[in-house]
């Protein structure tokens, strides 16, 4: 009988909470000071664009981490993806809009009708970052946004027709969730994750005044 060999398991393709464990060591690496905005940065294009283990293993490397490919675990049961919204919050293939929003000692600002990436990045330092998903759509049926704020705060604001899973980290700092979305069948997911130091990432309703319009999004017959 064939033995695997070593580094076989390096060829795996890897998930969505793969890319999501490594990028969450990049987000603490840099908050202790070993890497730099511009390292960090160019990492999390690597780890995002990455399509196996093999891809993820050199970009934690040279940090005191433990290794990014572990033996391969049992496949886990597909899941069913939820059907697109007949509004269409949800556009597979369409052009998205940036996949970081960075803002160092300034602002920076994502609003009105823009396409989300499946994986988007915000940083706040010294600085805010404001994602207005009110009438936003999305590349895929999950989308989830990696936050990382040093003494910036990152406001996320979330309309009830998206549901919203937040799992964040705050030292000196906070994560708030007042979002009231609810999952239902073909409703968009958005995970935010993330580290604040001395900062704060909210995610909380709409502004009145992002509502006077919201009927753009009322389901077609």
């Amino acid at each position: 009988m064939s033995q695997d060999q070593p580094g076989d398991h390096l060829s795996i393709r890897i998930s969505n909470e793969d890319r999501e464990r490594v990028a969450q060591i990049l987000h603490n690496a840099m908050a202790e000071g070993r890497l730099e905005m511009a390292e960090l940065e160019e990492r999390l294009d690597q780890v995002y664009a990455a399509k196996t283990f093999g891809d993820l293993e050199p970009i934690t490397r040279d940090l005191p981490v433990q290794s990014t490919s572990p033996a391969p675990q049992p496949p886990r049961m597909p899941q069913a993806v939820p059907s697109p919204l007949p509004s269409g919050r949800i556009v597979p293939g369409a052009t998205v809009g940036p996949r970081n929003s960075v803002a160092v000692m300034s602002g920076v600002e994502r609003k009105g009708e823009w396409v989300v990436p499946e994986q988007h990045n915000a940083i706040a330092v010294m600085g805010g970052v404001e994602l207005n998903l009110t009438y936003a759509r999305f590349e895929a049926a999950e989308t989830v946004i990696s936050c990382f704020a040093f003494m910036g705060g990152i406001e996320i604001y979330v309309p009830d027709d998206i549901y919203v899973v937040v799992d964040g980290f705050g030292f000196m700092g906070a994560f708030e969730d007042k979002s009231m979305g609810q999952p239902a069948p073909g409703r968009p997911v958005v995970r935010i994750n993330g580290f604040a130091m001395m900062g704060a990432v909210e995610v909380k309703p709409p502004k009145r005044k992002h509502l006077r319009d919201a009927d753009r999004y009322e389901i077609e017959e």
